[in-house]
């Protein structure tokens, strides 16, 4: 089911944004946060009602580092979860532009996720589990009810969920993958963390050629050489091709990073030209990122 609006568009505050996280136990709201930490809010999960508003106070006395901060409450945060409209209705009229994001399942998706996990369930130690979920259910209806967003999880997988929550969370909208560059020598190890490695050690090699050796790859001349050859201007071809066509992959599978890795002999010059033409490439696309050329560093 799809994400459905419940609220106005005057609760979105381009300045800052408050997004409480509720919903039913087993909706998803622990993975909802990961996927708004990992677009830029500042979280914060079981957050008890009575520390909400300090909370904020804080927040806003930060400055800009906590313009986006999700907070997650749920049956947990307080003895009567059917004040928590009030409450936050009181918070706004202090200044805190707070949106409520409320999850939800069906009783049959909720049950069949509790006998995966085998967790008990927050309200009580003991009891039944559908008998549980009801009373959770009514407890968190009218949190529900003032909701201003509300997004049923009951035929959504993980993918799914974070492609919703990028779509209207995410301050471009797009989401995306970020993607580090790196630049490095074989002689000196592969970077830990590459989730894709090529070897550029065949294309010509400017360490050899008079005037050329001291530079690196950041160089008008060392890049001219290195991409004057007929193998260099096919291997870019083939290889931004096959980058473009990756990329769209990973972020569709809910890949947050990719670590790209282009190795030379030194680290010096082909690596870090090859780099370069990346980055300009993904640059012009639009593509987040970070580069590091490790052996010049």
């Amino acid at each position: 089911m799809a994400m459905t609006s419940q609220g106005n568009d005057d609760a979105v505050h381009e300045e800052r944004r408050i997004l409480i996280v509720s919903g039913l136990s087993g909706a998803g709201k622990s993975q909802a946060l990961k996927v708004l930490e990992d677009v830029g809010y500042f979280c914060v999960d079981n957050l008890p009602l009575p520390l909400l508003e300090g909370f904020l106070v804080f927040c806003r006395d930060s400055g800009p580092e906590l313009r986006r901060v999700a907070v997650g409450m749920d049956v947990r945060g307080h003895k009567d979860p059917t004040s928590y409209p009030e409450a936050f209705s009181a918070l706004r009229s202090q200044g805190h532009p707070i949106e409520v994001l409320f999850l939800e399942a069906d009783d049959k998706t909720l049950h069949a996720r509790y006998r995966e996990t085998r967790r008990p369930h927050p309200l009580v130690a003991d009891g039944s589990i559908p008998e549980l979920i009801r009373q959770e259910r009514e407890a968190l209806e009218p949190l529900r009810e003032s909701a201003d967003w509300v997004i049923d999880t009951s035929e959504l997988s993980i993918h799914d969920l974070r492609r919703q929550l990028i779509r209207h969370f995410e301050p471009s909208g797009k989401g995306g993958v970020t993607v580090t560059l790196y630049s490095f020598s074989f002689r000196h190890g592969i970077p830990y963390d590459a989730d894709l490695v090529f070897d550029v050690r065949f294309l010509p090699n400017p360490h050899f050629v008079e005037g050329l050796t001291e530079l690196d790859g950041r160089n008008r001349q060392v890049a001219d050489y290195v991409f004057g050859h007929k193998v260099s201007q096919e291997f870019m071809s083939r290889l931004m091709g096959l980058l473009e066509f990756l990329l769209p992959q990973y972020e569709r599978e809910g890949k947050s990073y990719l670590t790209i890795a282009i190795g030379c002999t030194g680290g010096q010059h082909r690596s870090v030209a090859v780099v370069e033409e990346i980055r300009k490439a993904f640059s012009r696309a639009g593509v987040k990122m970070e580069v590091h050329h490790r052996e010049l560093s």
